[in-house]
């Protein structure tokens, strides 16, 4: 019999396990309530849903995606002896995290320059919350990726990458949901 658990071999730390998991399930909660009251009122979810700014959101997701490969290219340089290049993919990563942020602001900006606020309809009441909820995540990932590339011992690494991960795992499920699905 071993003496390792299925955790041992979890990267990074249990606990940053324990906080993507519940975060996933925040999220979770928040799209099923999302799609519950989408089922009572399709039109006018879907008349919503005309107004948002695809193509930023389509950007954002190609912005996501690559900020993660960045995040998990780190890890494989740090590993290899190629700390400065670690830290380099760990800022490029951060800084298409603040790329994102940018975009956000302005499809918000628009919303708001549209008179569109969050109680305008459900809708945009889920809208705001989720992907508010999901900017402030990327806020803190962005400051998880810089301090990782400070103190960027290979376990800090994996543990904020794999956060920076469950990011783009909530907006690649947002993404389809909030903005493309009818």
């Amino acid at each position: 019999m071993s003496d390792t658990s299925v955790f041992d071999e979890l990267p990074g730390d249990l606990m940053i396990w324990v906080l993507i998991v519940s975060e996933l399930l925040v999220f979770g909660a928040g799209l099923a309530a999302f799609l519950a009251v989408r089922f009572t009122d399709p039109e006018g979810f879907a008349t919503a849903q005309g107004a948002l700014y695809r193509a930023g959101a389509g950007l954002n997701t190609v912005v996501l995606i690559t900020s993660g490969a960045l995040a998990a290219w780190a890890l494989r340089l740090r590993e290899g002896a190629r700390r400065g290049a670690a830290r380099l993919a760990l800022v490029g990563a951060a800084l298409l995290g603040v790329v994102f942020l940018i975009v956000k602001s302005i499809e918000y900006a628009g919303k708001a320059a549209d008179g569109i606020a969050w109680d305008s309809h459900p809708f945009f009441t889920f809208y705001y919350g989720l992907t508010g909820f999901h900017a402030a995540h990327v806020v803190a990932g962005v400051l998880v990726l810089l301090l990782v590339a400070w103190k960027d011992d290979p376990r800090n690494i994996e543990a904020g990458a794999a956060f920076w991960h469950m990011v783009d795992l909530i907006w690649v499920l947002l993404f389809p949901v909030i903005y493309l699905l009818r």
